[in-house]
């Protein structure tokens, strides 16, 4: 039945109830357009207007998106945030698509690039601390930010997403990245301190340094494993063709020479992948752990 606006209590509490139990008003007067969109918002909604003529425009500002028809009159397409230029409200959900592609892919393409800043800064404040050499050469760095970082987020920043948008962007970002990052830098420092020890003599170096980036590429896969979910059949061979890459820059000769790596011997070697492997079982932990402990939704 259609509810006479004329009869709607005046204060926020009752039209905002009245509002909560009937879905259709007639003879609504602008100012009571305005009231509505203020009641439902004091109630938690999120408040959508449209309209396209001069009596709308009040709620068309008040609203969190105000969406104007494009033959509208000029005041209400100038306060609303979305214009129907062919004047078709089958636009709305290609546009609700777009809005949560983007934001669902630059989370995760954020998460990617925090992760890697936090754990820089980790592994610079330590071996200032330790008075050690920094444990990358830079076409170390350039060859774990192509195949961790900037492929993977070119693929993921254009991919489909149909996540439902969710509020709180920096903190659900720096959630995850803190957490990743600190793993990270912990795992790789403890593979080049115990390298460090284990190698000697001349070549020692790069012996070290080739198991510290064994160590970080495997984390940072791990956090891009992670990072893809849900799985799709095109991120699954992403995440693998990623590691197939690296495989191939450990096999082929000359591109071993080009990026330095230089893996001496089987134990320690091996050693890199376990604290790698136990780095991963951590990351799991942690980020289930922050989902329960500090929901974002």
């Amino acid at each position: 039945d259609t509810v006479d606006a004329r009869s709607l209590p005046a204060d926020q509490a009752g039209m905002a109830k009245a509002l909560d139990e009937n879905t259709v008003f007639g003879r609504v007067t602008p100012q009571q357009k305005r009231d509505m969109v203020g009641a439902l918002q004091s109630h938690g909604h999120t408040v959508a207007m449209t309209g396209d003529g001069v009596n709308d425009v009040l709620a068309l500002k008040d609203a969190d998106i105000g969406v104007s028809m494009g033959s509208g009159s000029e005041a209400t397409r100038a306060v609303a945030q979305i214009v129907l230029l062919n004047n078709s409200f089958s636009t709305l959900p290609s546009v609700v698509a777009e809005g949560r592609r983007v934001i669902g892919n630059i989370t995760r393409v954020a998460s990617l690039f925090l992760v890697k800043t936090v754990y820089s800064v980790l592994l610079a404040v330590l071996v200032v601390c330790f008075q050690i050499e920094y444990p990358f050469l830079p076409r170390h760095l350039t060859l774990l930010s192509t195949l961790t970082i900037g492929v993977p987020a070119f693929f993921l920043a254009l991919a489909p997403n149909k996540e439902r948008a969710r509020p709180h962007f920096v903190r659900r970002v720096m959630r995850y990245a803190i957490p990743g990052g600190v793993v990270a830098g912990t795992a790789t420092f403890v593979t080049y301190m115990i390298a460090r020890h284990y190698y000697t003599g001349s070549g020692a170096l790069d012996a070290e340094t080739s198991s510290a980036t064994l160590t970080l590429f495997l984390v940072s896969m791990w956090v891009l494993a992670i990072i893809a979910r849900p799985y799709t059949w095109w991120r699954v061979c992403l995440v693998a063709a990623m590691g197939a890459a690296f495989l191939l820059v450990l096999v082929v000769p000359w591109l071993q020479e080009f990026f330095a790596l230089k893996l001496v011997g089987a134990s320690m070697p091996w050693t890199a992948v376990g604290i790698a492997a136990v780095a991963a079982v951590a990351l799991e932990f942690l980020w289930r752990w922050v989902d329960r402990r500090f929901p974002c939704d």
